[in-house]
């Protein structure tokens, strides 16, 4: 039995305010991810090279790879990133990661299926902002 009528109306608004408040508060993290650069590469890994072999970025670009092993297995493997994905013969693996460190950064595949897999390698340039 309620015996004060706007008391769930006062508790439902103080509930949206509440909301209201959080969001505000955490608006400026949301409006800073969506303002930070983001690039997208297709990478096709077939014949024992990466084609392009090539990445280049500005430091803390958001980097969106599209990995496509188009004939056997395949990997790309950045060591200073701590990246190592993988995939299968015909299929395709997407990935994500921060570009928080300018320099010059080795890819390569780390599979040992074939002696030719060592020949595959590029580069990731992150140019320092």
């Amino acid at each position: 039995m309620n015996r004060h009528p706007r008391a769930g109306r006062l508790m439902a608004g103080g509930a949206l305010l509440g909301l209201g408040a959080l969001l505000v508060t955490a608006w400026p993290d949301f409006a800073q991810d969506a303002a930070q650069p983001q690039r997208a590469f297709a990478i096709t890994a077939t014949k024992y090279q990466f084609a392009p072999s090539k990445l280049e970025v500005d430091q803390n670009d958001l980097v969106k790879v599209t990995l496509t092993a188009s004939d056997i297995a395949h990997s790309f493997t950045i060591d200073d990133y701590r990246i190592a994905k993988r995939a299968g013969a015909h299929q395709t693996v997407t990935f994500e990661f921060r570009a928080d460190r300018p320099g010059t950064f080795r890819f390569y595949c780390n599979l040992k299926q074939d002696e030719r897999c060592k020949e595959m390698q590029g580069e990731l340039v992150v140019h320092a902002k």
